[in-house]
């Protein structure tokens, strides 16, 4: 038998079948989005919904077999889509990049207001509140994978599970209740939302925490995922939380301790950017410069010290980086390059602090880590750790197939962590 998961990821959208006996990617398929709208507001970040449900659904069709069992949905936490009484969405997605609330709000701004941050959610929607940006129409609000669902299953409310719920901002994650006017049905267990072809979907649930499910095969592991951003993940007892580093509710009663860097792995593609304009200068055209850099990378074993925090963090988002320490003897591309790769893990390690964790080994997740040996190298360096890689590469997806396993009850929580392979 096989379960499915997808994942409606910020610009792409993947679907993996798993065999639920050893845990082998049976299939995996990822297909770009590309669903951004431009708007006229430079701090606007929509996507268009139905262009993201089209293919998600094509890719569930495109999965499902006579052998599917379950099928689990993630995706990209923190945005909103409005839906009316009918389930139907009758707005954009507002995505988690959307900085509406960064605005003034009388002498402080809308994210501060609620003591949040700009993409949570609920912020997004007070300013839409506030500015009557709201539909009409809209009774409630949801996550894009959550709306995936509700159309799967032929839903007219949304049931949003806990580690989604939080995502939003304004949320108790003890009681898993709402510090906000929002009326939606909240869920914290391992449930099924209903029935696609016959076939049982689970509750949506957020891609932070699906990830960390299907990566970390022991409570005492170090998650280090680098994408676009980056997170460092701790799973803990209790809620700890510090001045970056955000307690969000996971499974079995425990909670996720997690520190995002906003820039993380678009550090590297900034610095990429900047030697492909150097080399366009000089008129070479189309080179590789991310082999480049690796063989910068080969021989060098001093760095300059660079700050990664180019989109500050979510508490001072005015925060900007540096580069500091240069002399005439070290101010090289390869020390350059290779302060950037520590910068980023730097940033982590000091996130990673602030939970009080004592924990052991460090598992690496995200395109950042699968193609960037250097980094792995500096990661192991600074957290004095070797790394484990998980063998299948779409974590999200896999750890919604596994999340969805666990909830029509061919597995329990322990057991089916037993499916990861290093």
């Amino acid at each position: 038998m096989n379960a499915i998961g997808i994942d409606l990821g910020t610009t792409s959208i993947c679907a993996v079948a798993i065999d639920i006996d050893t845990g082998a990617v049976l299939k995996s398929k990822t297909v770009s989005s590309n669903a951004f709208i431009s708007t006229p507001n430079p701090w606007e970040r929509v996507q268009d919904v139905s262009a993201i449900i089209n293919i998600a659904t094509s890719l569930a069709e495109e999965f499902i077999d006579e052998n599917t069992c379950v099928i689990g949905v993630t995706g990209q936490m923190h945005g909103i889509v409005y839906v009316d009484k009918n389930g139907k969405a009758v707005s954009n997605l507002y995505t988690w990049q959307d900085a509406r609330g960064n605005l003034p709000y009388g002498e402080t701004t809308y994210a501060k207001h609620l003591d949040s941050f700009a993409g949570y959610g609920n912020v997004t929607d007070f300013y839409n509140k506030i500015n009557g940006l709201r539909p009409e129409s809209a009774v409630s609000y949801c996550t894009v994978h959550d709306y995936l669902v509700m159309t799967l299953c032929g839903l007219t409310s949304p049931v949003i599970h806990t580690t989604d719920a939080a995502s939003f901002g304004c949320f108790d994650i003890e009681k898993n209740t709402f510090n906000y006017d929002l009326d939606v049905k909240v869920t914290g267990g391992f449930d099924i939302a209903g029935e696609y072809r016959g076939i049982p979907v689970g509750v949506a649930i957020g891609d932070n925490q699906a990830s960390v499910f299907s990566s970390v095969s022991s409570d005492d592991d170090i998650l280090l995922n680098v994408g676009t951003g980056s997170q460092v993940s701790v799973i803990s007892a209790t809620p700890v939380t510090g001045e970056n580093i955000e307690a969000r509710p996971f499974f079995d009663g425990k909670y996720l301790l997690c520190g995002a860097a906003l820039c993380g792995g678009r550090a590297y593609s900034v610095l990429k950017d900047f030697y492909s304009a150097v080399l366009s200068a000089a008129g070479v055209e189309n080179a590789d410069v991310y082999a480049v850099m690796d063989k910068m990378l080969e021989n060098v074993t001093e760095s300059l010290n660079v700050d990664t925090r180019f989109e500050g963090t979510r508490k001072n988002p005015a925060l900007s980086g540096s580069i500091s320490g240069i002399r005439t003897d070290n101010f090289t591309p390869a020390q350059l390059t290779l302060g950037f790769l520590e910068g980023m893990v730097e940033e982590l390690y000091s996130m990673y602090l602030q939970t009080e964790q004592k924990n052991g080994f460090i598992v690496g997740s995200g395109n950042g880590v699968r193609k960037n040996p250097q980094l792995v190298a500096a990661a192991e360096r600074k957290f004095g750790s070797k790394m484990k890689i998980p063998v299948h590469l779409e974590e999200a997806a896999y750890g919604a197939a596994m999340y969805g396993l666990v909830a029509c009850g061919k597995f329990t929580c322990d057991e089916v962590r037993k499916l990861i392979k290093y």
